[in-house]
């Protein structure tokens, strides 16, 4: 971002003093620009250039601001609209239970569709700390994976309606007049997206975490049963109707017995050839996996986010992307000692 403004700045175009303070003036609100950009668009890497085109497009027409709304709310409008653009005849972001097909055989061959524009985490590193105040606008609970799958499935102006009122907390009013619309249109427009929303989207009971010390014994579990292969372990930590899906794949799979079977049977490493580094994304737990090559050297191989509860892990969104790998800040090549150390890392 950084340098975006900066070669804005070297074009020469004569901005006054206070323009040149822009960047100490806005760079507070990034994180919470880029949450609210990555809920319009689900993907991180799509957010980070809406941020990116957002400040750009803010730094260029600061001059003209004229204070009759707040900086952040001029700065969300503009945010909104890159969004929309960025949006125009594009198809929403799916996850592989979201494509209207019916749970998969976990034996059978899987199916992998590069062309689908599919969902994508986002690092917790990349939203407001939880001792932001902005998270007062950016909790966790608006950027859960199941929301941002749900949020998909709205139209862009819906969508944007909707965020703008229940996460931004704006009137009506205040939204028509950043879409171009009117109060009444908006009104019905909220009124159709929460109907749909509440067909999709999980209850907010739904987000409800154990404590942290069963959270921490059960993903630790988890990360060692994975690792090893032990499968009637895993089985055990995932709840009855716990859904497990892997884009680019198509399939989905539900059951503690059907993920079970998909890790025994698809999986290609054995036991001990997985490592696993715990991280967060989407206000979640997650994990980066590496597989172990035939020469000695780890590979990235997928990346996890789990949603758990107090009977075990809820939903497994395992994405084989590996461009995220360097989004959450890892390599996607380790040697033994690297690994090991990143491991023991905080």
């Amino acid at each position: 971002m950084t340098n975006v403004i900066a070669d804005a700045a070297q074009s020469g175009d004569g901005r006054s003093a206070a323009e040149a303070d822009f960047e100490t003036l806005f760079t507070p609100m990034r994180s919470e620009i880029m949450a609210h950009c990555y809920r319009m668009l689900g993907s991180a890497h799509d957010a980070d250039d809406a941020v990116q085109e957002t400040y750009l497009r803010a730094w260029r027409a600061f001059s003209d601001f004229e204070g009759r709304s707040s900086i952040r709310t001029w700065l969300y409008r503009i945010a909104t609209n890159v969004c929309l653009t960025a949006l125009e005849g594009r198809g929403r972001r799916a996850m592989p239970s979201g494509l209207g097909q019916e749970r998969s055989d976990p034996r059978a061959t899987l199916e992998e569709r590069h062309e689908i524009p599919w969902l994508e985490p986002v690092p917790d590193a990349w939203l407001p700390r939880e001792d932001d105040p902005a998270t007062v606008a950016t909790g966790k609970s608006s950027v859960r994976l199941a929301l941002i799958a749900a949020l998909q499935h709205l139209p862009p102006k819906q969508r944007a309606a909707l965020l703008m009122k229940e996460v931004l907390q704006w009137q009506s009013s205040e939204i028509a007049d950043a879409l171009g619309s009117t109060t009444a249109s908006v009104n019905s427009s909220l009124q159709r997206a929460r109907a749909q929303l509440d067909k999709l989207s999980p209850r907010e009971e739904d987000f409800a975490e154990p404590a942290e010390s069963d959270k921490r014994q059960l993903l630790d579990r988890y990360a060692r049963a994975l690792e090893q292969k032990d499968i009637a372990t895993i089985v055990q930590l995932f709840t009855a109707d716990a859904v497990w899906e892997m884009p680019p794949f198509t399939g989905w799979y539900q059951g503690p017995a059907d993920i079970g079977a998909l890790i025994d049977t698809q999986c290609p490493a054995g036991p001990g050839e997985l490592a696993t580094v715990p991280l967060r994304g989407n206000g979640q737990p997650a994990f980066g996996v590496y597989i172990l090559t035939p020469e000695g050297t780890w590979e990235a191989f997928q990346l996890q986010v789990l949603d758990i509860s107090g009977g075990g892990i809820r939903h497994a969104a395992t994405f084989f992307d590996l461009a995220l790998f360097g989004a959450f800040g890892l390599s996607q090549t380790l040697s033994t000692e690297e690994l090991a150390k990143l491991r023991a890392s905080p």
